[in-house]
């Protein structure tokens, strides 16, 4: 079974798997703006979190939504999702 819980750092000072990360905004002001946006949360170690599961730690998204690719929309992450940026940026 797999499973997952979010708990901050399972095991602080212990190695973690990182991963490769990639999200999509648009190249409008709005975009833009979110972009500026999520840098600073970025800098204040809000964008990512340490997860255990089965037993090994990783780094995961955070809380933050991000859109991760370019179609599929809401339900796949991805757009169209007309209401992604007003939602983003109330998070942050």
């Amino acid at each position: 079974a797999f499973s997952c819980s979010k708990v901050g750092d399972p095991h602080p000072g212990q190695p973690y798997k990182g991963g490769n990360f990639c999200a999509f905004l648009p190249d409008n002001r709005e975009g833009q703006k979110t972009a500026m946006l999520l840098k600073k949360a970025f800098e204040r170690g809000l964008t990512f979190q340490i997860k255990s599961c089965n037993g090994e730690e990783r780094v995961t998204w955070g809380l933050i939504p991000h859109k991760t690719s370019w179609d599929g929309g809401k339900a796949r992450n991805g757009y169209p999702d007309a209401q992604y940026l007003r939602e983003v940026c109330a998070v942050l």
